[in-house]
């Protein structure tokens, strides 16, 4: 009984941590800046001192960036070729800056959503 009691403790709530990751806020309060510099992770967490050091996000955020931005260029791609038959210069270099924006602005939201599941998963020491 106490170690259900205790299991029971150490849970921590998968949902807001996935919502704060995506914010690039700290898993834990929500408040505090999960990331510095583009990508790079915060030692702790200036409001809670949450310790992010041994995060472990490695490729994750990119494959998961390269996969998202992947299939929403595609169905753009088709969309846009379909509807308005545009040049295909136009249309190279407009899907070319919309894929390298739509992955710049995606990335580290998705570190931060890696960084927040291990924290809810407690996973490599959180």
């Amino acid at each position: 009984m106490t170690a259900d009691i205790q299991s029971q403790d150490n849970t921590r709530d998968l949902k807001p941590a996935i919502v704060n990751g995506l914010r690039m806020r700290c898993p834990k309060c929500g408040k505090g800046k999960l990331l510095h510099s583009y990508v790079k992770v915060n030692d702790h967490c200036s409001a809670c001192q949450q310790p992010f050091h041994h995060q472990r996000a490695d490729d994750g955020p990119a494959y998961l960036t390269i996969l998202i931005v992947g299939h929403l260029m595609g169905f753009a791609l088709h969309i846009t070729w379909v509807q308005w038959r545009p040049e295909p210069w136009v249309l190279a270099t407009t899907m070319s800056v919309v894929a390298v924006v739509g992955a710049l602005v995606l990335l580290p939201r998705m570190k931060g959503l890696m960084i927040a599941y291990q924290w809810a998963k407690r996973m490599h020491g959180f």
